[in-house]
């Protein structure tokens, strides 16, 4: 229990680092559909921490919020996403302290759970990290400044000397695997990851390596926004609608092309994947390269290496996690082609 005590009061810290830099006008966002009200949001967490780590017992009924109108304010499962800028919620300073308090709260509840109520800390901690994917979200669709890191002891992952690998596929036979978890796991499942079911994949190849910056700037140049017969009905629907000639985030100073990362326009590395792109444009890009994007199915088995029952792509070996780029130790992802020694068909 107290290396998870540990894990909620470490990512509230990083939570909270999220936001903290930016002014209480650069939190009142436009209604948009892609994005929460930040405050909504930070309150939200609170919500869902006190309403499962709290309020909820498995053997009654659910306790009253500590605070009045929390569940009005809060609950996503019935405020729709439009309603959530005209709610009366507190200010900055109060969302905060509810922050706090409700995780002060968390940690006393978790010092007395058994293991059947551990799994809804569990809950909340994956989905505060899954929330603070989307705050960097926000910062990153409306062109705010990068958080500072919370953590100075984070460093950019070891890209180990010659690791990099030239683009080519990877074949699989196919065959029967259990897709999902299975029953007699020790870690926390959400979910939509129970059980493991046997699930049939015909043979395929799978690319080695992500898709870069260079190889997409080729479509681009090459005219793929502008050529229908690549683009899906709905994808050319956002195409038009957005006016898109390039990826959103990408501009032309008439020598390179430039990304925006929050506020920072930077020189696209060629070598990098590319990000910050939607599905109808994965597919546009696909259907012009003559691809496809894999199935559900086929990037498990490929992710598992045929469907071995591993936890990481590379084995159990958590340990390997601190090669990846996780945490923020990096602004921009790793090369593509780059990997620390050989995880596989990754």
């Amino acid at each position: 229990m107290a290396a998870l005590c540990a894990k909620l009061a470490a990512l509230r810290n990083s939570t909270l680092a999220i936001y903290s830099h930016l002014t209480d006008g650069q939190l009142q966002v436009p209604q948009l559909p892609t994005v929460n009200p930040p405050l909504w949001e930070l309150g939200h967490l609170a919500w869902f921490q006190e309403h499962w780590c709290r309020r909820h017992k498995t053997d009654r009924a659910l306790l009253p919020s500590r605070y009045p109108h929390f569940d009005d304010w809060y609950d996503s499962s019935v405020i729709a996403h439009a309603a959530r800028w005209a709610l009366p919620h507190p200010d900055r300073q109060v969302i905060l302290q509810q922050m706090r308090e409700t995780l002060d709260d968390a940690l006393n509840e978790l010092a007395q759970a058994d293991d059947a109520g551990r799994y809804f800390f569990e809950l909340a901690l994956r989905h505060e990290a899954m929330h603070a994917e989307a705050l960097r979200m926000t910062l990153q669709t409306l062109a705010l400044p990068a958080p500072p890191r919370v953590d100075s002891t984070l460093r950019d992952p070891p890209l180990r000397a010659g690791a990099a690998t030239a683009p080519s596929d990877v074949a699989f036979a196919g065959g029967v695997f259990l897709m999902g978890t299975q029953p007699q796991t020790s870690r926390f499942v959400f979910d939509n990851e129970k059980w493991a079911h046997p699930v049939r994949v015909d043979a395929f190849a799978i690319a080695n390596q992500c898709v870069s910056n260079a190889e997409f700037a080729r479509f681009v140049d090459d005219g793929g926004y502008a050529r229908q017969e690549c683009w899906s009905g709905p994808g050319w629907a956002w195409r038009s609608s957005a006016s898109a000639d390039h990826p959103v985030y990408w501009r032309n100073d008439g020598r390179a092309w430039l990304a925006r990362t929050n506020d920072r326009w930077q020189r696209v590395d060629a070598a990098h994947p590319v990000i910050h792109v939607n599905l109808h444009e994965a597919q546009a890009y696909c259907a012009w390269a003559g691809r496809r994007l894999p199935a559900e199915a086929e990037w498990e088995f490929a992710a598992t290496a045929g469907g071995s029952p591993v936890t990481f792509p590379w084995g159990d070996d958590a340990a390997r996690l601190r090669d990846c780029v996780l945490d923020a130790r990096t602004d921009r992802p790793a090369p593509a082609a780059a990997a620390a020694g050989d995880p596989g068909p990754l």
